[in-house]
């Protein structure tokens, strides 16, 4: 057999080691905020957005007002450049100023380009995409004191949880804190969900917001994070994060599939509330396979407030890893959502593309690979948060 041509035989080496460095067939995930973000400078997304801009328009102006908290020189990290409050203000009223312009799309896209850097997420190790979910504002029939029928406690944070930063023990440490109680002289674990929901760890000390009839309702509300509790009398009392046990969490999702209870196909919220309300014997085996609980406030009237302490915004506040990811970040996200028929059914699912705001974060979002979705309150909301779990791409903007 003749040999290739030198020419060829460098050509075919160069195109080789360009492909590779543009996909790397082998890289370890993020672990840290350097890692998370990578610049890009050519083949930029068409910057196309399904929603009207009049919806993201709060969003970044709440997210403005957040960042009047930080000093003006307080640093963020983008991937592997740092930016100051200063910066991240400019960029947010930047972009307010340019959607007001009303430019055509292919303009639109020029602009942004030219006038910010942008980032993308580095995904997940195996396939360089993000996996977004979706999460909602749950409403829930509730009681304030318990009877025979409402007989689970959604609890507010208790005296005795402690969180400590272990940042201040040392370098080696940066970034991580635990949470714990102090009995007497020793540091020990907070209560698992078990000891809070069946050994009732927590009775008797007054900690009880409301009551709910299902104990489905309180999990689910404890992964939604928040939700909207509805009284007796008509009146309703929003319910936010407050704070966690420090227990990892783990999805009961991938322990119906792991034990075989559900397909792939079948996990979703809707389906796994229809498989336990039909099993009940299970419940508490399969509620407790996550150890994490969560511990709720009281908030106004009407809001939804996430990790930030800022109004969430319906389609347009994205939760990420609080460890990675800066906080308040103006994003680009391309994904799917459902296409739903009169009956309120999914019938298709259909690729998307918008702008949205680093403002949550969430025990279940974990890695440069993750992002949620809060798709606000109501049947279609519902609907999209119980079955997204598609892949898609994920970018940071920032100004030049």
């Amino acid at each position: 057999m003749k040999s290739a041509p030198a020419n060829i035989i460098i050509l075919s080496t160069l195109i080789l080691v360009l492909f590779s460095a543009c996909h790397p067939s082998l890289r370890e995930e993020a672990e840290r905020p350097a890692e998370a973000l990578v610049p890009i400078r050519y083949f930029l997304p068409s910057f196309q957005d399904d929603l009207d801009f009049s919806s993201i328009e709060p969003a970044l102006k709440r997210n403005i007002e957040y960042f009047r908290n930080f000093p003006p020189d307080q640093s963020f990290q983008y991937g592997p450049h740092s930016y100051t409050c200063r910066n991240v203000v400019q960029s947010q009223e930047a972009f307010l100023s340019l959607i007001s312009l009303n430019m055509e799309d292919e303009e639109f896209s020029r602009r942004l380009g030219k006038e910010f850097n942008v980032y993308r997420a580095a995904g997940r190790a195996e396939k360089n995409k993000v996996l977004f979910t979706g999460y909602f504002e749950p409403v829930y029939a509730a009681r304030l004191h318990q009877d025979e029928t409402f007989l689970h406690p959604v609890y507010r944070k208790p005296d005795d949880l402690v969180k400590i930063d272990l940042s201040l023990f040392g370098e080696g440490f940066k970034g991580k804190s635990i949470v714990a109680r102090v009995e007497g002289k020793k540091v020990t674990p907070y209560y698992s969900r078990r000891q809070i929901a069946l050994e009732k760890a927590l009775e008797g000390r007054n900690l009880e917001i409301a009551w709910l009839r299902d104990p489905l309702d309180v999990a689910f509300l404890q992964i939604q994070g928040s939700g909207r509790l509805e009284l007796e009398d008509g009146k309703a009392i929003s319910v936010g994060y407050a704070e966690k046990n420090g227990h990892p969490y783990r999805s009961i999702g991938r322990y119906l599939l792991d034990r075989g209870l559900l397909s792939k196909e079948e996990v979703s919220m809707q389906r796994i509330r229809k498989y336990l309300s039909e099993h009940p014997e299970i419940v508490d085996e399969v509620l407790n396979f996550n150890p994490s609980y969560v511990f709720f406030r009281i908030l106004g009237e009407g809001q939804i407030l996430g990790s930030l302490n800022v109004p969430l915004t319906p389609g347009r506040t994205v939760a990420l890893d609080s460890r990675l990811f800066p906080p308040g970040a103006l994003l680009f996200i391309k994904t799917k959502k459902p296409r739903v028929n009169d009956q309120g059914e999914i019938v298709g699912w259909e690729e998307f593309s918008r702008f949205a705001v680093n403002q949550d974060t969430g025990g279940a979002i974990r890695g440069a690979g993750r992002a949620d979705l809060f798709w606000g309150r109501g049947p279609y909301a519902e609907l999209a948060a119980g079955h997204m779990n598609h892949e898609g791409e994920l970018y940071v903007l920032i100004k030049k």
